[in-house]
């Protein structure tokens, strides 16, 4: 969605049950995410982060706009055959935005 108008009202008492209220919306700021990505770093780990990471991530909100992308437990040891240094770089890549994602769609950053 573009404009200046944020894609739905955010309410911090509703993202307790983020998947019931912000379903869409979270669901769009990982595939932004992912799209954003897509061609700029190797594909196979981008999607294996995807799949076997994120997947079961959870998006945090942290009070004064800001968002945070918790991670499951040992999430390296979840994908094989990929440089730690380039899984490491990737990921950490990929939950910023995500977590930007998340701001722009509640409309607490402007898109870049």
């Amino acid at each position: 969605m573009t404009g200046s108008e944020p894609a739905t009202e955010f309410d911090p008492e509703k993202f307790e049950e983020k998947y019931v209220h912000y379903f869409d919306e979270l669901e769009e700021a990982y595939s932004n995410a992912y799209q954003q990505l897509h061609g700029q770093v190797d594909s196979e780990v981008l999607r294996a982060i995807d799949r076997q990471v994120l997947s079961e991530s959870e998006p945090v909100y942290e009070g004064n706009g800001e968002f945070s992308v918790s991670l499951p437990e040992n999430p390296r040891e979840r994908v094989d055959a990929v440089d730690d240094d380039e899984f490491e770089a990737v990921l950490s890549v990929f939950t910023e935005r995500i977590e930007r994602e998340l701001q722009r769609l509640f409309g607490f950053e402007a898109a870049e």
